[in-house]
């Protein structure tokens, strides 16, 4: 209803019948608003004037357009200009974070074990773990247990906490030395011995011998280069004799 029709004087007869006659802007308005808080509860009152006064503000919004970008015809840009402006309007990805590398590591010192660190008691509870561990996947270690099926499972295993010994090596000093592995890489064994010294032993031309409730294995370490995670997918064939 347009606004002008509002703003109409009542014809006398409808004035009549309503008993409401012709007022001014001022009287009607004053009108309007002693109806209106007569009709709204008590508690709603003193909101009367926000409440007149309010206006519904209706925001638009809407995305500005991109420009799209007219391709340019072969003749005009080379092949490398086109990637390069492939490139560059191609939106831009999360660079995944690169690994660090073998030299990257070896220059922070990842795999260097701090002095204070080396004690042999320190991994004794490490050493525990691994004869759990050892008894679970060869299902007990007991004396009727088949020995080939022991060692196929130690070939596989982690030997993190095992104590090894040196029974024989091309190189006399290595010969008897014992204590715990605390690294194995895939050409050298770190063991701390029970004098709390780290000695790193060379896998090549050395035979190490391991213990588990009794039951003692060979690993003939010229056989052995392989990491952890390689051995335990690495099928081994059985053969007579090695030689170191």
């Amino acid at each position: 209803m347009e606004e002008r029709l509002l703003q109409l004087k009542n014809p006398p007869e409808v004035g009549e019948v309503i008993g409401i006659g012709n007022k001014t802007l001022k009287v009607a308005e004053r009108f309007t608003r002693a109806f209106i808080a007569n009709s709204m509860k008590q508690s709603e009152a003193p909101f009367l004037e926000t409440a007149l006064s309010r206006k519904a503000v209706i925001l638009e919004y809407a995305r500005a357009k991109r420009p799209k970008a007219k391709r340019k015809s072969k003749e005009g840009k080379g092949k490398a200009e086109v990637l390069e402006y492939a490139r560059e309007k191609r939106p831009t990805a999360k660079r995944k974070s690169k690994a660090l590398s073998a030299g990257e590591k070896r220059r922070l010192k990842v795999f260097d074990i701090k002095p204070e660190h080396q004690r042999y008691e320190l991994f004794l509870p490490l050493n525990d773990l691994w004869k759990q561990y050892i008894i679970s996947i060869c299902n007990g270690l007991r004396h009727s247990s088949n020995p080939q099926h022991i060692q196929q499972k130690l070939l596989k295993a982690d030997f993190h906490g095992a104590i090894l010994t040196v029974v024989r090596s091309k190189c006399p000093s290595y010969v008897g030395a014992t204590g715990i592995l605390v690294q194995e890489f895939k050409h050298i064994f770190k063991i701390i011995t029970k004098e709390d010294r780290l000695k790193v032993i060379p896998k090549k031309n050395s035979v190490f011998a391991v213990e588990v409730n009794g039951f003692v294995s060979h690993i003939y370490g010229s056989k052995f280069q392989y990491r952890a995670s390689e051995r335990s997918v690495k099928k081994f064939k059985v053969k007579g004799s090695i030689d170191l």
